[in-house]
């Protein structure tokens, strides 16, 4: 694809505490390479990756591929850049909640940034993806699987235990969030929520095309 050349620009953003490993998520996924090297994120960063999309169908058979242009929001971690995190919230249209199995106080932390999702996001219920990173690092593990489910279950968002560093669950994660949010702009009658700039190669808004397509229900906000 070139650099015009998608139907959707759809714009994630990763979260959570410093340290969980929310760049390096990103550079695995981007990149499929692993930096051990820990830098601290200043503010916001991104990065881009260009993926093809289909949906599954009732009857199961895959439908016509939705190029897709993904941006990903690496977001600091730290209290002192909350307002400015936040500020982006609204911009995003999914987003990957990360904490580190080895750090129990990042996993305890998930309630208060799900909670600011629930203040500042499109809505009161956007599209979340939990993920429990370090799984390689299994020795130090503080977090135990069962319980990190269970709270997952609780906010009816799915689970994934990854790892930046061998790249476990990391595209398995991210295509799961792109299915909610591919989804959710289908049954959306109402297209209020989808953010300025989710642009079609041929000129027309995500929001003018969806218009024209079948109302199938109701949006899950």
């Amino acid at each position: 694809m070139s650099d015009g050349d998608y139907d959707y620009l759809i714009k994630f953003l990763a979260l959570g505490d410093s340290g969980v490993g929310k760049t390096s998520i990103l550079y695995q996924y981007t990149d499929g390479k692993f930096n051990s090297r820990f830098i601290t994120t200043v503010g916001i960063d991104f990065r881009e990756k260009r993926v093809v999309y289909r949906s599954n169908g009732p009857d199961g058979i895959s439908g016509r591929g939705q190029r897709i242009h993904l941006q990903l929001w690496d977001t600091a971690g730290q209290e002192r850049f909350r307002s400015l995190t936040t500020a982006f919230f609204r911009d995003a249209m999914g987003f990957l909640l990360l904490f580190d199995l080895t750090n129990e106080q990042s996993f305890l932390n998930v309630r208060n940034w799900i909670s600011q999702l629930q203040m500042h996001a499109y809505c009161e219920n956007p599209d979340i993806v939990l993920c429990g990173n370090k799984n390689d690092m299994e020795d130090q593990r503080m977090v135990k699987e069962e319980e990190a489910k269970e709270l997952a279950e609780k906010y009816g968002i799915p689970y994934f235990e990854t790892s930046a560093a061998n790249g476990t669950n990391v595209s398995k994660a991210v295509e799961t969030l792109l299915d909610l949010i591919m989804k959710r702009m289908e049954r959306c009658v109402d297209k209020s929520w989808i953010p300025e700039g989710v642009v079609r190669s041929n000129g027309h808004s995500s929001t003018e095309q969806l218009h024209e397509e079948k109302d199938k229900g109701k949006c899950g906000c």
